[in-house]
């Protein structure tokens, strides 16, 4: 069963557990040792400014953290990461509906993303398209994603 309630400050080591596990485990696939080793690297404070500075909603699955997202006022959806355990458990896509259910209630018309290359299906799959691809640099090296959005319906 999964749970979903917003973000509290006493999460933080728990989604930055969950982050570094997607990034060093799931997205390895993806990108190589440099690319994640740079990727994955956490700077504690900044997290904990960003996380409190916009919604955040953490998942559980069985009574067990199992992954985190966010909505920038915007319509940036920053980060959706689900712990390598959970993965293919419907976690990620109650997650996004949560985002589309919050960006409904703030009149948002879209949300929008930076979705990894491991990332990428998944959001294809939930109705997400390709806006573009691009390059970003991460600590001095060089990772591809890809901008993409979804149009909601009210």
């Amino acid at each position: 069963m999964i749970g979903i309630r917003p973000y509290t400050p006493n999460d933080l080591d728990t989604v930055i557990e969950i982050f570094r596990r997607a990034i060093l485990e799931t997205a390895s696939k993806d990108y190589n040792e440099a690319q994640i080793q740079a990727w994955a690297q956490v700077d504690r404070n900044r997290w904990q400014i960003h996380r409190q500075s916009r919604p955040t909603w953490l998942a559980f699955f069985n009574d067990q953290a199992a992954g985190f997202t966010d909505l920038e006022p915007d319509g940036h959806l920053d980060m959706l990461f689900v712990h390598p355990l959970y993965q293919g458990r419907g976690v990620a896509t109650a997650l996004i509906r949560t985002v589309e259910a919050a960006a409904r209630e703030q009149h948002l018309q879209r949300i929008f993303t930076e979705a990894s290359i491991t990332a990428k299906p998944f959001f294809e799959k939930q109705g997400f398209t390709l806006v573009t691809d691009q390059w970003v640099e991460v600590r001095g090296q060089r990772l591809q994603n890809f901008k993409m959005e979804k149009y909601i319906v009210a």
